[in-house]
């Protein structure tokens, strides 16, 4: 039997991951991770997710999270989850430049024609492994984990100069494009 991840204690530090569909590289274009981004502040305003740590890759999303007093992680991420998916298809097939139109649309139609929760499509995986983050050594570990991955990705030589992650608010240089509750 598969092991279900399933959030603590909300107001508990967790670690995710939320991780595009057949790992397809959805954002490797800026306008899609910028729905993110957006995505991110509207949920820490308005949802009360408190976001510690994030980065976005080229196929996934790395989150340090953690809820306020009286909301629930699992639907903050959810709705988060929902409402990005609906919007970033949208602007796939909206965008006129986008080369992989077509077949980014079949392969989020495909996805989601194989799991029963779907109306249409799937553009996220369904879950998204929340590791409660109850150690500082689990701390600091997954915090340098999310914020080498652009680094282990080759997209940059350090951590702060990648502009969709957390690192810079952390290396104290400048606050980033979404505010962080810094660990």
């Amino acid at each position: 039997m598969a092991t279900r991840y399933r959030f603590g204690d909300n107001t508990r530090v967790h670690f995710i991951t939320c991780t595009v569909v057949n790992w397809i590289d959805v954002f490797s274009r800026e306008c899609y991770k910028e729905i993110l981004v957006e995505s991110l502040r509207f949920c820490t305003n308005e949802k009360g997710l408190r976001l510690h740590a994030w980065v976005i890759m080229s196929n996934h999303v790395h989150l340090i999270i953690s809820a306020k007093e009286g909301f629930e992680l699992a639907a903050i991420v959810r709705d988060f989850k929902k409402y990005t998916s609906r919007m970033i298809i949208a602007a796939v097939e909206e965008n006129v430049q986008e080369s992989r139109k077509d077949w980014l649309i079949w392969m989020f139609k495909r996805a989601g024609a194989r799991n029963t929760n779907n109306k249409v499509y799937q553009f996220w995986q369904q879950d998204n492994h929340p590791i409660e983050l109850s150690t500082n050594l689990m701390l600091e570990q997954r915090l340098n984990y999310l914020h080498e991955n652009p680094v282990r990705a080759g997209i940059v030589w350090n951590a702060w100069d990648y502009k969709y992650s957390s690192a810079v608010d952390y290396c104290g240089q400048q606050a980033g494009l979404v505010p962080v509750e810094l660990l």
